[in-house]
């Protein structure tokens, strides 16, 4: 059964057929940039990442799965191709500091807000976990194998020697302000992939970018490999003087080094198109000299939720570990957040993790009833689901239709044999991921949200017995904003999380 993959670099859909004569397939992914918790948002570009792993290993691929977590070099213009504005990491260090003047620092954040090495490693860590709790499998590998998930920090041999690697044939100069520049008119493909040309790039070129700093290029387009400033917050000696990489240099440095110069997939969300892509293609081919980096590229599209764009002005904002708090189960959320189809922006909502936790316990229950009965013989109906399921990712990764063909198996009067109806079963869960992820978590985040809790029942009661009927709504709503519901009964008053 042939993969076939939509390409970005193409704009069509194609076969699916990797580099290595044995069949090993080598995938970079983009992975966060760790200055804060990662949002649904981006683990939704992760997860649909890791069913796309998952996937090519149900097929039969062995692939070589690696992930950066960027843990320097993210600007806060990074919209720009060589980056503008400030250290996301200095961004990062006043709202910790302003946390501690408030004392509402996250559990076990206790860092000095100046150290921006400490504040990766926390951020990183963070993530880890929340990334290992939803089933990513080269976050559960990282344990073991810590280079499949390389920082940056840890690589700026490897991005020097790109630097002079790229400048040594052309492809780099080091412009009157001491800044390495890659040449976008030294590569004639530059472009390809985002759909931009050197002309439009020209004319969109200026906006916050000063007069000044664009004097200094060949080419208004021309983006930053390496900047010397010895003032700032991360910085490493290099033949161009004290300084730091840029952002896009980084991916291309630990690909190569991780998986060699020209690889199978590469994936990130589509925001990652241009320029941090663009910007990798041509630094990579014009320093190994080969018409590719990656053959193929896989972008996921936006999430919004509850039909808008997620902001936390809106009260819309969700990470990983706010949802696990309110009771969500890790299996419930990678769920909702991977069954439509990648290409598509997804619409997330509460209702929609309402709904995959319904569908998830009763393919527990299916499992457990299948487990229970005595052997038959013969294709079952998850045998014939699991071919189903197969031809479904392999049209483009359709996990929409793949579900569907599990649920009417779900639907069948269990049949055939035994042990390999329960395989047939566990193979389609081997993608989907949910089984070993369908409990909630029992976390510090939701230890504090129950004594929180608490103390705002004890105030309502305090309130309805004084009759004071203003102070019982202010106290409900508070309740309200934390994603709880209250019941009063016979009882007492009892609670649980609103998912």
């Amino acid at each position: 059964m042939t993969m076939r993959l939509y390409n970005t670099l193409t704009k069509s859909i194609e076969n699916f057929s990797p580099i290595a004569a044995d069949g090993t397939v080598t995938f970079y992914s983009c992975g966060p940039t760790v200055y804060d918790d990662a949002h649904i948002g981006n683990f939704r570009s992760f997860l649909n990442a890791d069913i796309l792993r998952r996937a090519l290993q149900l097929h039969g691929f062995r692939v070589k799965h690696v992930m950066n977590i960027t843990d320097v070099g993210h600007m806060t213009e990074d919209d720009a191709a060589d980056g503008g504005g400030e250290d996301k990491m200095a961004v990062a260090g006043r709202r910790i500091a302003e946390a501690k003047k408030s004392g509402k620092l996250p559990a076990g954040a206790e860092i000095d807000p100046a150290d921006p090495y400490a504040i990766a490693s926390f951020y990183a860590d963070r993530f880890l976990e929340d990334a290992r709790h939803l089933g990513l499998q080269v976050a559960i590998e990282e344990r073991t194998h810590p280079e499949l998930m390389p920082r940056p920090t840890r690589c700026v041999p490897q991005m020097i020697a790109l630097v002079e690697q790229l400048i040594e044939r052309g492809h780099a100069y080091v412009a009157k302000d001491g800044v390495v520049y890659f040449s976008v008119e030294s590569f004639s493909a530059y472009g390809r992939l985002s759909g931009n040309t050197l002309d439009k790039l020209r004319e969109g070129e200026g906006g916050r970018i000063s007069a000044e700093h664009q004097a200094v290029k060949r080419h208004p387009a021309d983006f930053m490999l390496w900047k010397p400033d010895p003032t700032h917050l991360m910085r490493w000696p290099s033949p161009w003087g004290e300084g730091y990489p840029g952002w896009h240099l980084e991916c291309s440095a630990m690909a190569r080094m991780l998986l060699g110069d020209e690889i199978d997939l590469h994936s990130g969300g589509e925001d990652n198109i241009f320029p941090h892509h663009e910007c990798e293609v041509a630094q990579s081919c014009c320093a190994s000299g080969r018409p590719a980096f990656a053959r193929m590229w896989f972008h996921t599209r936006h999430l919004q939720v509850e039909g808008e764009k997620m902001s936390k002005s809106k009260g819309n904002f969700f990470t990983a570990r706010d949802l696990f708090a309110k009771g969500v189960t890790p299996a419930a959320l990678r769920l909702e957040l991977v069954r439509t189809h990648y290409r598509t922006n997804s619409n997330f909502t509460l209702q929609g993790l309402r709904d995959c936790q319904r569908m998830i316990d009763r393919w527990s229950s299916a499992r457990s009833s299948l487990a229970a009965r005595s052997a038959g013989s013969g294709a079952g109906p998850f045998q014939r689901a699991l071919i189903e399921f197969k031809e479904a990712l392999a049209d483009d990764l359709n996990v929409a239709r793949a579900i569907a063909a599990l649920n009417m198996a779900i639907t069948e009067v269990a049949a055939g044999d035994l042990l390999a109806e329960l395989a047939a079963l566990d193979a389609m869960n081997s993608v989907l991921g949910v089984f070993e992820r369908n409990e909630a978590l029992q976390s510090a985040a939701a230890d504090d949200l129950a004594s929180k809790v608490e103390a705002l029942l004890e105030r309502r009661r305090a309130a309805r017995a004084a009759k004071d009927w203003a102070e019982s709504d202010r106290v409900r709503d508070e309740l309200t904003a934390l994603g709880v519901r209250i019941k009063d009964g016979p009882q007492g008053t009892t609670w649980e999380r609103a998912v």
